[in-house]
C-alpha cells in the first residue's frame, strides 16, 4: 500500500494537454485545483522553457506558488516567478555539441535571458520544416546566429539545448552523443511522436532530469518519494516516473514505454484526449481521503 499522496508532479505535452491543444482541459483544471485544495502540492515538469510554459497555466485559477521543473529540470521556478533552482551547461560543452550534432537536425540552444535571444539557433528555415508550430510560438524569442557557435562565447552558459529532427534521426544522435568525447559532460533527454515522425533531443547539464529536479524539489518541501506521484507519457518522463514512488504512464504513450510501465510496476491511465492525467489525480485524491479517513477512525 502506498501511502497517501502528498506531491503529484505531471508532464504537459501529451499529459496534461490533449493533442495539438494549447490549453489544459476543464477536467485537468480542476483537478489541479482540488489537488492544491486537498494539500498536495502540484508540480507542472515540463521540456518547455519556463517563458512557453505559464501561459499556458494562467487563468486556471492554481497557486502563486506552484512549483515548474521546466526546460527538463534545468530550471525550478513558482508560477508567480520566483526562481528556486537553475542549472547551466558550460559554454564550452554547448559549442563541442554544435560540431557533434548539427548534421542530425536543427540545434536550438536556450538562455536564460528574456525576448529576442533566449532561444539562438542557425538556420530558421531548416528548423521550421520541423518544428513550424513551435518556430511561430517562440518567434520573438529566437535569434539566428552562424556558425551557431558564435553566440555561445565562454561566460555565455546556456540552460539547455535540443537537436530536432526525424525519430530515426534523433536516435541516431543520441548514439553519436553517447560514443562521442561530450558523453560525460552532458546528459540527454529524448522526447518522440512517431505519428508526425518528429523527435526532439534535450541536451543538458550532466546528471539534470525531471527526476533529478523532482528530487531536489521533494526534499526542500520534506517529502518523501514514495508519497509523490508522477505522470508523464514520453522517454524524458522517465527518470521522474522512476523516482516517485507512485509512477503513472499515459495511454497515448508508445508502446514500447507502455511496456516498460508494466515492467516497473507504474499504473497506466487513460490518454491525453481522455483526460487520462485527471483520471489519475482525482483516484490518488480518492485514495488519501479514505486514507485520512482511516488514520481518523484509528486514532480514536
Amino acid at each position: 500500500m502506498h501511502p497517501p499522496v502528498r506531491l503529484i508532479a505531471t508532464d504537459m505535452d501529451g499529459t496534461l494537454l490533449p493533442l495539438l491543444s494549447k490549453s489544459v482541459t476543464e477536467r485537468g483544471a480542476r483537478a489541479l485545483r482540488a489537488a492544491q485544495q486537498a494539500g498536495v502540492t502540484v508540480v507542472i515538469a515540463t521540456g518547455r522553457r519556463s517563458a512557453y510554459t505559464t501561459p499556458l497555466l494562467e487563468g486556471l485559477g492554481l497557486r502563486a506558488d506552484t512549483p515548474l521543473i521546466t526546460s527538463n529540470g534545468a530550471v525550478i521556478k513558482t508560477l508567480g516567478g520566483e526562481a528556486i533552482e537553475r542549472c547551466h551547461m558550460e559554454a564550452r560543452v554547448a559549442r563541442g555539441l554544435c560540431g557533434l550534432l548539427r548534421g542530425f537536425g536543427s540545434v536550438v540552444f536556450t538562455f536564460d535571458r528574456a525576448n529576442r535571444g533566449e532561444l539562438v539557433l542557425e538556420d530558421l528555415e531548416q528548423a521550421h520544416g520541423r518544428i513550424s508550430i513551435w518556430i511561430e510560438a517562440n518567434r520573438n524569442a529566437i535569434e539566428v546566429v552562424k556558425p551557431l557557435e558564435n553566440a555561445i562565447p565562454d561566460g555565455e552558459n546556456p540552460i539547455q539545448g535540443m537537436v530536432a529532427g526525424s525519430v530515426s534521426q534523433m536516435r541516431a544522435a543520441e548514439r553519436a552523443l553517447k560514443a562521442s568525447e561530450w558523453a560525460e559532460a552532458c546528459e540527454s533527454a529524448c522526447t518522440e511522436y512517431p505519428a508526425r515522425d518528429l523527435s526532439i533531443l534535450d541536451l543538458l547539464p550532466r546528471g539534470v532530469t525531471k527526476g533529478w529536479a523532482l528530487a531536489r524539489l521533494a526534499a526542500r518541501l520534506g517529502v518523501d518519494r514514495k508519497e509523490t506521484m508522477a505522470i508523464g507519457d514520453n522517454w524524458n518522463d522517465v527518470e521522474m516516473l522512476e523516482w516517485a514512488g507512485q509512477g503513472v504512464m499515459m495511454g497515448n504513450a508508445a508502446g514500447e514505454l507502455r511496456t516498460l510501465a508494466k515492467t516497473r510496476g507504474w499504473k497506466q491511465t487513460l490518454t491525453n484526449d481522455q483526460d487520462g492525467a485527471a483520471v489519475a489525480i482525482e483516484g490518488a485524491l480518492r485514495k488519501r481521503i479514505i486514507a485520512m479517513r482511516e488514520s481518523s477512525v484509528t486514532m480514536d
